[in-house]
């Protein structure tokens, strides 16, 4: 019979253990072998019927073993150091105590997914991992974060085969209270903190807040399984990324808005420093802002009275805006009337006047739809600071988003890049040292050796519980104790499965993949491993194809499918394959960081040059697969081709010959070699020590400083400056150009020489404190466009003006310092002390057709 209600039962440790419970509540034991060491020893076999979750494990330990584990000195050892250790390790200053002055106090980190544990399954894919690192990391350095989400009571699916091969899920039950994870109450009397919005018809979506302690960091999750809840806002967090667009409104809505709310509860029950910034990882917190705009805007505590336009400012000053997402497909749009039905007098934030909200979020530029709400443009309209995951992303990003911009250059956008990084206790195997230059080439080999025969056995074991889950007799499985071998060279595939990720690539040529496979000399296995999304039948579609070609006999010892890929599965695949393959549709890989976790066990890369790995690709640490350009990359049949090709040949006549070509002592020097600058010189690349130091430095820090220095009379100037800036802009031209200087009519100019500029402009009732009056020059190419990021923009000075006209004059110097095809041109900018850049505005004046002349015959705005 099935119950109506769930309860969890915690034991009642004895005295001599009670530091086990402060132990299992904090999530570091997720990242610091010792603890977890520690919590195996208890009782082993629980340990892994538990998961690996320490609270799940004290449930279900006897009375009897707790009792004998009070009395056990060399235990009762191991937990004073572990629980000693713990208290130094949320105290002691760390990297940002030292950083210096001007720090924010804190940071909100908002995310719709958390990758911390695969005992905590509140993660989907690279997004959530990413934010799990990021959290992991900002405790380890001491960065001052608190992180907001979502508490899914069906995260993670589970994921099993049919006998043949297509991909079922499951939900396991998830009871936060079997988690390490605390409800957030009042002081005064216990009673849960209760976050509320406002829903069209009176309605009301109420929700929890449990806290998980991440080493020093909080993490929030918002839950609306609330009893006084209708069915419909008690399922709003029922799944993660389930349900149709109202459900995925009500989602973003609870995680930004309510988001926003619980961070105010927390820091006032905690008492913890409110932050100064707000970091949305994604769009899916967007909403946020908006209700930090109404906090501003109130007149109670907190509040400061400040117009929309205004609190706008001070919003955007202290928000950061990270996008993951190479294509517009990726990004929550919604329907503009479902927006306004949820905003406004009937919905949330009635003081917001629903066009505010609108015309935040709405496409209204160029090529975009003029009903959709989009999340990702909301998201960079209300954050002065923007960046991609990769230098290529950024790049991508730009050139996405390049309508909210018109006219700008795509380097001018200001969406920067910081490259994505991974938390090396997390994804670092034990066996690996710190420091590989130590090791002697035999040692290094041996390492590897012995991570890959781990590697084998895992593989093995999952392999058999798949069959078994498929339908298979145990007497059938005996072939499985010949899968893999710990002396082959192994490839890695494991990831999410949409299809631009391509799965099946390798199945492209199946004659010659299984002549990769079955060589007899240089023999390769393979090791595969993902997800499809649940909706996603052309995603289980290619599962099922990857299924069908392991299953056959000739190969099934060389090539492996392990469904159900999660963290502890991943942890075996980067610590134990010897090559890890990455194939994406280039550019549409926005970072693609399961190859930096691998690397950070020497682990070498193959992969396209997509994400990552095309900043920092060294055929040092691995190999590049080429993608196929020109007219080859516009027929996908082609392009698959070419590329799946140019991959199978990197196997066999590179990759597999450094592997297999051994010295006199049974060592492959080469391979030896790349894994050691792998090792070495990669690894402190990848980490998310130097990715979360650089969004102190160059985001957090800057955001911090600017909100400060938006005090409510600053913002309420600039909102209005803006107002008045933007009404003007249409009068803003450029009436005349012309030049002077050494080179006479007809005559060559030559490197070194330079040119006088005079510009005759009209500023549409504004001043020249108003403006930037650039020339933009540089070297042309074929259709005279200046190279964007080599161009030169040196500002102007007004010599004369007004005249009766209006007009103002502006002069300068043009330095020709480059040979070859040179041009400039010039235009006018918005210019403010309080904006974080020329292009903040998406404003531009430039000049019309007929604005140039020329007094010396140097031809004005072009010159070759």
């Amino acid at each position: 019979m099935k119950a109506i209600r769930r309860f969890s039962v915690r034991p009642v440790l004895p005295e001599p253990l009670r530091p086990l419970s402060e132990l299992a509540r904090n999530l570091r034991w997720s990242w610091h072998p010792e603890t977890r060491e520690l919590f195996r020893a208890i009782d082993p076999e629980a340990w892994r019927a538990a998961g690996g979750n320490p609270v799940r494990l004290l449930s279900a330990v006897p009375a009897e073993r707790l009792a004998e584990l009070a009395d056990d000195r060399g235990f009762l050892r191991r937990l004073a150091m572990a629980a000693g250790d713990l208290t130094d390790y949320v105290s002691e200053p760390r990297w940002y105590q030292r950083a210096g002055a001007g720090m924010p106090e804190a940071v909100a980190y908002f995310s719709p997914e958390f990758g911390i544990t695969g005992a905590l399954p509140q993660y989907s894919g690279g997004l959530g991992i990413l934010a799990g690192d990021h959290l992991k990391t900002a405790s380890d350095l001491g960065v001052p974060l608190i992180g907001v989400g979502l508490l899914y009571r069906h995260g993670y699916f589970r994921q099993s085969l049919t006998h043949d091969g297509w991909q079922q899920e499951h939900y396991p039950v998830f009871d936060p209270n079997e988690q390490p994870l605390q409800i957030l109450r009042e002081p005064e009397d216990g009673a849960p903190v209760r976050i509320e919005l406002r829903l069209p018809g009176g309605r009301v979506l109420r929700a929890f807040v449990w806290r998980a302690c991440v080493g020093r960091v909080p993490l929030l999750l918002l839950d609306s399984d609330v009893e006084e809840n209708a069915p419909g806002e008690r399922d709003v967090t029922d799944r993660l990324y389930g349900g149709g667009s109202e459900h995925r409104l009500l989602q973003e809505m609870l995680l930004g808005i309510g988001g926003v709310r619980a961070v105010r509860a927390y820091c006032r029950v905690s008492g913890h420093p409110e932050p100064e910034v707000f970091h949305t990882n994604e769009g899916h917190a967007g909403f946020l802002g908006l209700e930090r705009i109404r906090e501003l805007g109130g007149h109670g505590p907190g509040g400061t009275g400040l117009g929309f336009d205004a609190a706008l400012e001070k919003v955007r000053a202290g928000t950061v805006f990270t996008t993951h997402t190479p294509v517009p497909a990726g990004i929550d749009r919604f329907d503009r009337e479902l927006v306004a039905r949820h905003f406004g007098a009937d919905g949330e934030l009635p003081d917001i006047a629903v066009e505010d909200v609108l015309r935040l979020g709405m496409e209204s530029y160029p090529g975009g739809e003029p009903n959709v709400f989009n999340m990702a443009v909301m998201g960079l309209r209300l954050a002065q600071r923007a960046n991609g995951v990769s230098t290529l992303h950024g790049q991508v990003s730009r050139e996405m988003f390049a309508p909210l911009w018109p006219g700008f250059d795509s380097t001018e956008i200001p969406i920067g890049s910081l490259t994505n990084g991974v938390h090396a206790p997390t994804w670092t195997a034990p066996a690996v040292p710190a420091d590989a230059r130590d090791l002697k080439d035999g040692e290094l080999w041996e390492l590897r050796r012995g991570l890959r025969e781990r590697l084998v056995q895992e593989v093995r074991q999952r392999l058999f519980a798949s069959w078994r889950q498929r339908g298979a007799a145990q007497a059938e499985l005996g072939w499985i104790d010949g899968v893999f071998d710990p002396d082959v060279l192994t490839i890695g595939f494991a990831r999410r499965v949409p299809s631009y990720k391509r799965l099946t690539l390798m199945l492209r040529d199946r004659d010659r993949l299984m002549e990769l496979l079955l060589h007899p000399e240089r023999p390769v296995q393979i090791v595969v491993a993902g997800k499809a999304h649940p909706a996603d039948d052309g995603g289980k579609r290619l599962v099922q194809e990857l299924v069908r070609f392991a299953d056959d006999p000739r190969v099934r010892h060389r090539i492996v499918f392990l469904p159900d890929y999660g963290m502890a599965m991943a942890r075996h695949l980067y610590a134990g394959c010897d090559v890890w393959l990455n194939n994406p549709l280039r550019p549409l890989e926005a970072c693609g960081t399961s190859g930096m976790k691998a690397a950070l066990n020497g682990c070498l890369n193959l992969s396209v040059l997509d994400g990552w790995w095309d900043e920092w690709f060294e055929p040092d640490f691995g190999w590049a697969v080429p993608s196929a350009d020109g007219a080859a990359a516009d027929d996908a049949e082609r392009r698959d081709a070419i590329e799946a090709a140019a991959l199978y040949e990197l196997v066999e006549e590179h990759i597999a010959p450094a592997f297999y070509e051994r010295n006199g002592g049974g060592v492959p020097d080469r391979w030896v070699e790349m894994v050691r600058q792998t090792l070495t010189r990669l690894g402190p690349k990848v980490l998310a020590d130097r990715m979360l130091r650089e969004y102190v430095e160059r985001l957090y820090a800057p955001a911090a400083r600017a909100q400060r220095e938006l005090t409510p009379p600053a913002a309420e100037e600039l909102a209005a400056w803006k107002t008045r800036v933007r009404a003007a802009w249409p009068g803003v031209v450029i009436d005349h150009v012309e030049t002077s200087g050494e080179a006479g009519s007809g005559e060559a100019l030559e490197v070194g020489a330079s040119l006088g500029l005079r510009v005759r402009v009209g500023l549409g009732g504004l001043g020249p404190d108003d403006v930037e009056v650039q020339a933009v020059s540089g070297c042309v190419d074929e259709s005279d466009r200046i190279a964007g990021a080599g161009a030169v923009r040196t500002p102007l000075k007004p010599t004369r003006g007004p005249d009766m006209e209006g007009r103002w004059l502006y002069e300068g110097p043009l330095a020709l310092d480059r040979t070859g095809a040179f041009g400039y041109t010039v235009r006018i900018l918005p210019a403010h002390r309080l904006l974080a850049g020329g292009a903040e505005m998406g404003l531009l004046a430039v000049p019309s057709e007929n604005a140039a002349s020329s007094s010396d015959g140097t031809g004005g705005l072009l010159m070759r």
